[in-house]
C-alpha cells in the first residue's frame, strides 16, 4: 500500500544530488509551476489547436487557455483534498500533503505540453503515418517495442519525454521538475506494448527507466505482469478530473459562441447537473444577469463548482483503494447519479454536434496532410543525411534535437520531438515552403 509521506517528494528529477540553500517563500512545487509558465513549450501552446480552429473574429480555446483553466480547477481539487486529508490524518502535518494544490496545478499546466499541432488529430496523424502510411517501411528496422512506441504515439507519453529527456547540448535533462509533479502527469503508467487497442500509454521505451526511478522514489506500486506496468499515482486522478471537467464544459461554451449550439441548448445542458431546488435559485440569478454570454458563463462556473465537489468526495471516499492501486475508472465515472447523467448527456452531444462539426473535421484533414508530409520528408532526411535536399531540411532543425544520433530510432524520435513541438502556424508555414507555395519575404 502506498502512503502519503513517500508519495509526495520535493526531490527534483535530474538534480538528485543537488541541495539548494535558497531561502524564499515559494515551495518547490510552486517553482515547478513557475518554470512551466516561463518555458518556451508552454508559450507555444497559445498557437496550438484545442478542438476548434484557431480564432478569427470569435475567440475560442487554444491549448494554452485550456491548460491554464485546467490548472485552476486542479488547484481547487488538490486544495480540497489536502485540507480533508490533514483533518483525517493529523500525523501528516509535517509532510508535503498541504502542497497538493500546487502539485496538481503544475501537473495540469504541463499535461498537454507533448501534444502535436492540430489537436488530437495530430496524434492520430503521427501514429497512422507509421501504421498505415509511408513510415510502415521502417518496421523491419526497429525493435517490436520501438515500433509500438511509434504506432501508438501518445501526447501524454510525449509530455513525459519532453519534461524528463536530456536534449542535446544540455548538461541536465528536461525541466528538472519534482518527482511528484512528473508522476502526476502520467495518466497511463505502462509501456506502449501494453496499450492494446486503446493507443494509450505513459512513456516511450527511451523513458521507461526514468519512470521506474520516479516510481521507486515515490513508492508507486509496480504490477507483476510486466516490469513496465505500474498502478496510477493518486494525484493523477485529480489532474485527469480537472482536464475532464474543463474540456467538456469549455468545448460546449465554445460551441455556443460559434453558434453550433443555441443558448437554450447550452443552458439546458448546464442546468441538467442540478436538482429542482438549485435550478430555481439559479433561475433567479439569471433574471438579474441580462447578457446571454454572461448567463452561460455563470452556469458554467456553477457546474465546475458542482463537479469539483463531486470529484473531491469520490477521491476522499476511495482513499484506501487509491493508495492500494485498486481504484477503477475515473473520478468522474463515480459521481452521484444526477451529475453523472448530465455529464454523459454533455459528452454524447459533444460527440454528435461538436467533434464531428465541419470546422473540426476540416482542421483534422489539414493536420493529417501537413504532419504526414513533414514526417515523410524529415525522416527521409535523417535516414539519408548525405543528400543535398536532406541537408537543407536538417539545417532547419534546432541543435537541441538529436538529429545526428547514431541510432535510427533515436533519429526518428528527434524528428517527432521537432514536429510535435511545432505550433499549427509554424507547421503550416513550413509545409507551404517545402511545397514551394510560400517564399520568405524578399
Amino acid at each position: 500500500m502506498m502512503n502519503w509521506n513517500t508519495l509526495i517528494s520535493a526531490k527534483r528529477f535530474g538534480l538528485e544530488e543537488f541541495h539548494s540553500d535558497r531561502h524564499e517563500n515559494r515551495s518547490e512545487f510552486q517553482r515547478d509551476y513557475d518554470r512551466l509558465v516561463f518555458s518556451a513549450p508552454f508559450r507555444r501552446l497559445q498557437n496550438k489547436t484545442q478542438v476548434f480552429p484557431l480564432p478569427g473574429s470569435i475567440f475560442v480555446h487554444n491549448r494554452l487557455t485550456h491548460s491554464l483553466e485546467v490548472s485552476c480547477v486542479g488547484r481547487s481539487l488538490g486544495n480540497n483534498v489536502s485540507k480533508e486529508l490533514l483533518k483525517r490524518h493529523p500525523e501528516l502535518g509535517s509532510s508535503y500533503v498541504d502542497e497538493m494544490g500546487s502539485i496538481v496545478s503544475a501537473a495540469c499546466l504541463a499535461h498537454d505540453l507533448g501534444n502535436p499541432p492540430f489537436g488530437h488529430s495530430g496524434e492520430r496523424a503521427i501514429s497512422t503515418f507509421f501504421s498505415e502510411g509511408d513510415g510502415h517501411v521502417l518496421k523491419p528496422l526497429l525493435t517490436p517495442a520501438q515500433w509500438e512506441d511509434l504506432t501508438h504515439f501518445e501526447g501524454n507519453a510525449n509530455a513525459f519525454r519532453l519534461l524528463t529527456h536530456q536534449f542535446e547540448g544540455r548538461r541536465k535533462g528536461g525541466f528538472v521538475l519534482t518527482y511528484s509533479t512528473l508522476a502526476s502527469i502520467v495518466k497511463y503508467p505502462y509501456a506502449s506494448s501494453l496499450a492494446g487497442n486503446k493507443s494509450k500509454f505513459g512513456f516511450f521505451t527511451t523513458e521507461e527507466e526514468a519512470f521506474g526511478r520516479i516510481a521507486g522514489e515515490l513508492g508507486i506500486i509496480r504490477l507483476n505482469d510486466s516490469p513496465a506496468h505500474y498502478v496510477r499515482y493518486p494525484l493523477v486522478y485529480l489532474v485527469e478530473a480537472a482536464d475532464d471537467i474543463c474540456y467538456q464544459l469549455m468545448d460546449i461554451e465554445d460551441a455556443y459562441k460559434l453558434k453550433i449550439l443555441t443558448a437554450a441548448e447550452t443552458k439546458e445542458l448546464m442546468m441538467g447537473y442540478f436538482d429542482d431546488s438549485r435550478k430555481a435559485r439559479m433561475e433567479n440569478t439569471l433574471k438579474i444577469v441580462h447578457d446571454t454570454n454572461e448567463q452561460v458563463a455563470y452556469l458554467r462556473s456553477c457546474v465546475i463548482g458542482c463537479l469539483v465537489d463531486e470529484c473531491t468526495r469520490v477521491f476522499l471516499d476511495n482513499e484506501d483503494a487509491l493508495l492500494r492501486g485498486e481504484f477503477k475508472g475515473t473520478l468522474i465515472s463515480h459521481m452521484t447519479p444526477l451529475p453523472a447523467a448530465a455529464y454523459r448527456q454533455c459528452a454524447a452531444l459533444s460527440m454528435e454536434k461538436i467533434y464531428r462539426s465541419r470546422d473540426v473535421v476540416d482542421i483534422e484533414l489539414a493536420g493529417f496532410r501537413i504532419i504526414s508530409t513533414l514526417l515523410r520528408l524529415m525522416i527521409d532526411a535523417v535516414r539519408s543525411p548525405g543528400k543535398a535536399y536532406s541537408q537543407l531540411l536538417i539545417n532547419r532543425v534546432s541543435g537541441q534535437y538529436a538529429i545526428h544520433h547514431p541510432g535510427l530510432f533515436e533519429r526518428i524520435q528527434a524528428v517527432l520531438d521537432y514536429v510535435s513541438g511545432m505550433t499549427d502556424v509554424f507547421a503550416l508555414d513550413l509545409y507551404r515552403k517545402i511545397n514551394g507555395n510560400s517564399l520568405p519575404a524578399l
